[in-house]
């Protein structure tokens, strides 16, 4: 019965909102309109079409879990979590980025900089993981195994993601392909995150490190970096597995 309702009440609409939206940006850009982040129509399209994953998500956890609003605003910030949590967020940082650190190639032109990017980023970002790690996966993973679930959310947030970039205007500027082994790098991590820590301000925290992180580096080694990316991959699918033991056992 959820595995239908995540199906018809987040998917589809998340997928049919920045769709729709994408839709009307193109027919707009070909009758000459400026859009983008350079004018306030294509700020409301991108915030709307931003907003997609998590509005809908909160749906689907107001409709299928009786979830209060409030409520659902609590898991978002809520940073009380272990230290065991805040440590694994830690190392899966340190790996992803280690050609980045290792290359000296982190441009921290201020300390306020990581600051400001992160508070951003949360908007920008963090948000989306109301829809796909707080209620898009786990539900997924009471029919589908944990790989299986993961690639599924990773195609959906793939797709996402590729009409948000066309609809902000990014979209021209980006290497698909060493992007989507990124996105796949973070579904792993994120997924397994969240079945270790069950929290959601954990996913949303660490999408957002992330994101900042990617905004500030300049330099990395390409063969370093996709080695250090299955490294976490592998690593994140040993503690999900880790995590579904050790819930098997409290039980």
């Amino acid at each position: 019965m959820q595995s239908k309702a995540i199906i018809k009440m987040y998917l589809l609409p998340t997928l049919l909102q920045i769709t729709v939206i994408a839709a009307l940006v193109g027919i707009l850009k070909l009758r000459g309109f400026e859009l983008g982040y350079n004018s306030l129509l294509g700020i409301l399209f991108i915030s709307l079409a931003g907003a997609s994953s998590a509005l809908w998500g909160i749906v689907y956890q107001v409709k299928c879990h009786s979830k209060r609003p409030l409520e659902i605003l609590k898991d978002f910030f809520n940073i009380k979590q272990s230290v065991k949590s805040y440590t694994l967020v830690l190392i899966f940082l340190v790996l992803e980025f280690s050609s980045v650190i290792l290359n000296k190639g982190l441009k921290i032109e201020s300390l306020l900089l990581p600051l400001l990017l992160f508070f951003k980023a949360i908007v920008f970002g963090g948000i989306e993981e109301l829809g796909w790690r707080y209620s898009f996966q786990p539900t997924l993973e009471k029919k589908i195994p944990h790989i299986a679930s993961t690639l599924i959310t990773f195609v959906c947030w793939g797709v996402w993601h590729l009409l948000f970039f066309y609809i902000d205007g990014s979209l021209g500027n980006i290497h698909v392909l060493g992007f989507l082994l990124g996105l796949l790098t973070n579904s792993f991590i994120l997924s397994a995150l969240f079945a270790y820590s069950n929290s959601l301000w954990i996913c949303v925290m660490t999408h957002a490190l992330i994101n900042t992180f990617s905004q500030m580096s300049i330099n990395d080694n390409v063969l370093l970096d996709y080695i250090a990316k299955v490294i976490c991959i592998f690593l994140a699918v040993y503690l999900y597995h880790v995590s579904k033991k050790k819930r098997t056992i409290d039980k």
